[in-house]
């Protein structure tokens, strides 16, 4: 069985021991309370078997002649330990020693990284090298048995200020009894014993042979004592509790739960502990509130530190590491002393890296169990940097994925990898185009990119602070040899368009002539220079490639006429009236409403949203090959204030007629712009946009209207003359909903919120509205348009909609991807109403 994770005060860590005490003493406080904890030492007690041999144990593979050369006994520590074998850094001498495990006379599952051990030097056969075999645990000062024993009370621990806080428990075996001294420390589950409880324990002893009584239970089958933990890992029928009262784990099993739901890691819970072949087992299981269970006292005041010891990163340093808090701390308390404190992986508010010698700010945790402190809550200041001398590179983040992202540098060239967890989070998300500063990690902590840079300690920057290019001169003039194009990036805002699309400027520079690129979205104008034009601009250095580019760039003569500019000069202007809008982009009418022009929302001046159907605009016409196809573009689209373009005016009386052309925007198959209307005699009146009496109506061939004839003999004021219809709003989907209609059949109409006439947040499901009804001549469909609200929702009915019901029916059909049922006719009753009658009760069919 793998390691299991363990929960300690609150987080979870995948080391194994539950606390850093259980790499030095074996479990002893260190308070100091408990006077014996530890292993359980042959040497000191007759009882039970040894844990530790203290004798060398002779093996085949020794090379060593017990003749001609006595073996020698050396101490060591375990410095390293693989699947196999290990390594002893020697105390008496600067040797570094190969061990097998079967050189070891013991578990090799109880052999951790950090335990004295003792040794006999050999030379391995085939290399000659110095080896160690033989080798054996040291014991302990102070060991623990492992098998637990019963006892009685015989004396009862006297209170504080008495002077004697020690207690006495008998304990028989083999025809002797012993009376064992223990404290209130010894003793679990916070409870009291009396004179006569019955209570089992485990024997320790120290190095003089002194025996006491410690991890004392309080044994009573009838109310036994309660204990609380935290779930702290689980396997597939078993798992962990991480226990409140001492700092130690017990083994459970899911068949002694009581709760109704599943237990999960963090979950709190209480239980009783039980022995069971000579193992501790926490039984009757139930869960807790959570929060109930608390682990650590956290300090509400700021401390500042310096780090000592930074945790290391990595998959397999995470796999060798025994201590559950590696880090340290060291800082100065209230009276001036230092005082060091450790940490772990899950005290930093984020997995960033910490260095040696970083200043950081923390709180101090203790634990309710032992009085451990350590640091917690820990952020990394900004003086670290300046501290450390470290080299900080700036850029933008230019994309995001699954845990990790990209960085554009300013001095790389090749983007720069980095992990969310390196992101020093100060109350602010990480997002494409975030300015940043960070620090290139040349080897990875990750395990699998541990050959690639990444990026860590990342930290926002204020909007405008990074900086790709270093300004030269300004004012520099020069000539336009190539033109930029327009680059619509749908992608990444921070990738940067093609080198192609740049332009070029022929220009002198230190009395020599050289050609500088140029990008359209760094000209001041949207009216972009074409070829011969003269510009001035200004002169930057990219950081990057030390490449000279011009930006700013604004045209001060254009040869298309000669004439001096203020950037639009060059080309006539033009003026005309919003004709349509779509997503991204327009048409304008021209101001003899003959024809339309298109238009992309990123050659307007302003902002789109403020753009309606008929405002005045004025424009300069662009290349027939740009952004519009193979019409020409309008460039440089500016709103003008109403009543600039003069209209002509509607002459009386008002006149009736019929559609037979509609406008281009709803029939772009058909050649000519404008729309044609038709009365009785014959005569024929053209329109366009400014045409409409409403520019949001929609007139389709067919519709009768009322108009009026203009001086210069085109319709105006036009009004269709619709059928209006009610129906009840049925749901409302964002910026669009449908209408129930009853008719030939039962069907919901589509409308969009833009056709709802008044304030369209006021419409909700259930009113009753006025609307016409519009088909679509290309596709057949219908729509609802002109929505007027007019009557409120009344009294909410209790029972759901008849088709919401049968939606319900067979959604699991649906889902299932099985047959579905579909009605192809409605029920219809014999006097041709839609369904049939609510069934007659009986009695009344009596009655008749």
């Amino acid at each position: 069985m793998q390691h299991k994770s363990s929960y300690r005060n609150g987080t979870y860590s995948s080391e194994y021991p539950s606390s850093p005490r259980d790499n030095y003493n074996g479990g002893s406080k260190s308070s100091g309370g408990n006077r014996f904890s530890g292993g359980y030492n042959a040497d000191g007690c007759p009882m039970g078997d040894s844990a530790y041999s203290s004798s060398s144990t002779n093996n085949s593979s020794s090379q060593y002649d017990s003749v001609n050369h006595p073996p020698i006994r050396e101490t060591g520590i375990i410095e390293k330990l693989l699947h196999s074998y290990g390594f002893i850094q020697c105390c008496e001498r600067q040797a570094r020693l190969f061990f097998h495990f079967s050189q070891f006379s013991g578990n090799t599952e109880h052999l951790k990284i950090g335990d004295p051990v003792e040794f006999e030097m050999t030379y391995d056969r085939r290399t000659g090298k110095p080896i160690a075999s033989t080798v054996t645990k040291i014991a302990p000062e102070v060991v623990l048995s492992e098998a637990r024993v019963t006892g009685t009370v015989t004396t009862e621990v006297k209170g504080e200020g008495s002077g004697d806080n020690t207690g006495r428990i008998s304990y028989e075996t083999r025809g002797e009894c012993f009376f064992l001294p223990y404290t209130k420390d010894d003793v679990e589950g916070n409870v009291t014993l009396r004179t006569g409880d019955a209570v089992s324990f485990q024997i320790a002893t120290n190095q003089r042979g002194t025996l006491g009584a410690c991890h004392i239970r309080f044994e009573n089958p009838v109310h036994p004592v309660k204990y609380h933990g935290v779930v702290c890992s689980m396997k597939e029928n078993f798992g962990f509790i991480e226990r409140a009262d001492v700092v130690k784990e017990i083994f459970f099993h899911f068949s002694e739960t009581k709760c109704k739901e599943e237990l999960t890691l963090g979950d709190d819970v209480e239980f009783i502990i039980q022995t069971r072949n000579g193992k501790e087992v926490a039984c009757n299981i139930t869960k807790l509130p959570s929060g109930s269970v608390v682990f650590e006292d956290v300090s509400p005041e700021i401390m500042r530190g310096q780090v000592l010891k930074p945790l290391e990163r990595g998959n397999l340093v995470r796999a060798t590491q025994n201590d559950p808090l590696p880090g340290r701390i060291r800082y100065r308390a209230a009276d001036h002393s230092e005082v060091e404190v450790p940490f772990g992986d899950k005290d930093q508010c984020g997995e960033f890296t910490l260095r040696h010698g970083d200043w950081v700010q923390f709180q101090v945790a203790t634990d309710r169990r032992d009085q451990l402190k350590r640091a917690t809550n820990i952020s990394l200041l900004d003086e670290s940097f300046y501290v450390s001398g470290e080299r900080r590179e700036q850029g933008l983040v230019c994309s995001l994925r699954e845990g990790f992202g990209f960085i554009r540098c300013v001095e790389r060239e090749q983007t720069m990898f980095f992990h969310f967890a390196e992101v020093l989070r100060l109350g602010q998300d990480l997002t494409v185009g975030d300015e940043v500063e960070f620090t290139v990690d040349h080897l990875s902590t990750f395990s699998n990119m541990n050959t690639r840079q990444s990026a860590i300690r990342i930290k926002h920057l204020s909007p405008g602070t990074v900086q790709f290019e270093t300004l030269i001169e300004r004012g520099v003039r020069g000539v336009v040899t190539k033109e930029a194009q327009v680059y619509n990036n749908t992608g990444s805002p921070t990738r940067q368009p093609p080198p192609d699309t740049n332009g070029l400027i022929s220009c002198q520079i230190n009395q020599t002539k050289k050609s500088l690129p140029f990008m359209a979205k760094k000209c001041e104008s949207k009216m972009l220079p074409r070829v011969g034009d003269k510009v001035t601009f200004d002169l930057y250095q990219v950081k990057r490639t030390k490449e000279l580019v011009a930006m700013s760039v604004q045209v001060q003569h254009s040869l298309t006429n000669g004439n001096s500019s203020n950037g639009n000069g060059s080309r006539p202007i033009m003026q005309g009236f919003i004709a349509a809008l779509k997503d991204g982009f327009g048409f304008i009418e021209t101001s003899d409403h003959t024809k339309e022009v298109f238009f992309h929302f990123s050659n307007l001046e302003g902002s789109p949203e403020n753009l309606e159907l008929g405002i005045e605009v004025e424009y300069s016409l662009g290349r027939l090959n740009g952004s519009g196809g193979g019409c020409a573009s309008a460039e440089y689209v500016r709103v003008l204030a109403r009543g600039t373009i003069p209209i002509a005016k509607p002459l009386e009386p008002t006149l009736n007629g019929t559609v037979t052309r509609t406008l281009r925007a709803l029939n772009p198959d058909q050649a000519q712009y404008s729309g044609l209307i038709q009365v009785e005699g014959g005569t024929s009146y053209e329109f366009g946009i400014m045409g409409l009496s409403c520019k949001r109506e929609i007139l389709q061939v067919g519709d009768p209207v009322t108009f009026q004839a203009d001086i210069e003999g085109r319709a105006s004021n036009i009004v269709p003359i619709r059928k209006k219809r009610r129906a009840i709003v049925d749901a409302i989907k964002g910026v669009f909903g449908f209408l129930s209609v009853d008719g030939e059949d039962t069907r919901r109409l589509f409308f969009h919120m833009s056709e709802v006439r008044g304030n369209p947040s006021e419409l909700q499901s259930g009113d009753t509205v006025e609307f016409v009804m519009l088909t679509n001549p290309r596709n057949g469909k219908s729509s609802a348009c002109n929505v007027v609200k007019i009557a409120s929702k009344g009294k909410v009915r209790s029972e759901r909609p008849e088709r919401l019901l049968s939606r319900l029916r067979t959604a699991s059909l649906e889902e299932s991807a099985g047959p579905r049922v579909i009605a192809v006719r409605t029920p219809r009753g014999p006097d041709g109403s839609r369904g049939f009658r609510p069934r007659r009760p009986i009695a009344e069919l009596l009655a008749e």
